[in-house]
């Protein structure tokens, strides 16, 4: 599987292109601020043509430039529906104060958002994933799982578990309780050689989270789900 990873944006999120190959179809994964040229870049770089685009939860620095990739290529996007108004209204999660800094700001929804309430799988471009309704971050947030052909696995947490911390909780929609809840059931349950590929930051492992992490240290893998 080809893996491409890239920080964009003034937060510096990181967008992933996702393909069983080169020269072929591919997803995007959260193209966030100042994404489309990137993308675009390593899409030709590759020879791949994207079938849709993935988002692990609806903040600006992970969704901005969905709607416009979206309509350059006719392709869709899947996002929760508990997120999926933040795209239109990036301020939104962000409170009164920090809804300012978009007043003004035009932003373009995917012509086609497609919801992921209730998923637990998703076929694009030729990989099948895993969804994991992750809420604490956001309401909406997902973990998306999938396996490559060479045996591994690969996580991709959004901003809900980062090399050596979790995503913050503060903003509207986020709650510690959730999140812990969500990182025992559905990330502390998987195979420690699953590598982790984060909304921030530099790529990890369950492993190695489980064993250093601070915030997941203590966590148990109750049964049951995050939801």
């Amino acid at each position: 599987m080809l893996v491409v990873g890239f920080p964009v944006g003034q937060l510096q999120a990181n967008c992933y292109v996702l393909a069983p190959e080169r020269n072929g179809p591919c997803v995007v994964v959260d193209p966030g601020q100042d994404a489309v040229e990137a993308v675009r870049s390593h899409l030709d770089q590759h020879g791949l043509t994207p079938e849709g685009v993935l988002l692990t939860h609806g903040h600006f620095d992970h969704v901005f430039s969905a709607g416009v990739l979206c309509g350059a290529y006719g392709i869709p996007a899947w996002i929760h529906s508990e997120d999926a108004y933040m795209i239109g209204d990036p301020g939104a999660a962000l409170g009164p104060e920090g809804r300012q800094l978009f007043e003004g700001v035009s932003v373009t929804v995917p012509h086609e958002l497609r919801d992921l309430r209730g998923a637990t799988t998703l076929e694009i471009a030729g990989i099948r994933f895993t969804v994991h309704h992750a809420p604490g971050h956001t309401e909406g947030s997902v973990l998306f799982e999938t396996a490559t052909e060479e045996g591994g696995r690969l996580l991709l947490t959004g901003d809900t578990l980062f090399a050596g911390a979790i995503g913050r909780t503060d903003l509207p929609g986020g709650d510690h309780e959730k999140i812990l809840r969500t990182l025992s059931s559905r990330v502390l349950s998987l195979d420690d050689e699953t590598a982790v590929l984060p909304g921030h930051g530099p790529t990890t492992t369950v492993g190695r989270e489980r064993a250093a992490n601070p915030f997941l240290r203590d966590l148990g893998v109750p049964g049951g789900t995050a939801d």
